[in-house]
């Protein structure tokens, strides 16, 4: 087995951010799903109903944070010609 090199922190850092990119979408689906099944289920309730409704409300909330982190990078890219999908590391005396 090779020894583990500066490079290889590359693959990992594209893994941590592609993971947690995906648990963000899956976590606002669950809050989606819940909040729209508190609020079906809260009837006549109107606290149960105020509940699902914040709950709601911060799904949409970061979901909106994640994609507006998401476009604000890639315009960020476009306008100074930079590829911020791509992470490697140059390190001193060696072609990157």
């Amino acid at each position: 087995m090779d020894p583990a090199k500066i490079s290889d922190l590359e693959q990992v850092f594209s893994s941590v951010v592609s993971g947690a990119l995906t648990l963000a979408g899956i976590a606002v689906l669950v809050m989606l799903i819940s909040g729209g099944f508190g609020y079906l289920m809260a009837g006549g309730d109107k606290e149960g109903a105020a509940k699902a409704q914040k709950t709601l409300t911060y799904a949409i909330g970061g979901l909106v944070l994640v994609l507006s982190a998401w476009i604000i990078l890639n315009l960020l890219g476009n306008f100074l010609g930079v590829d911020f999908s791509i992470f490697s590391i140059c390190l001193p005396g060696s072609v990157c």
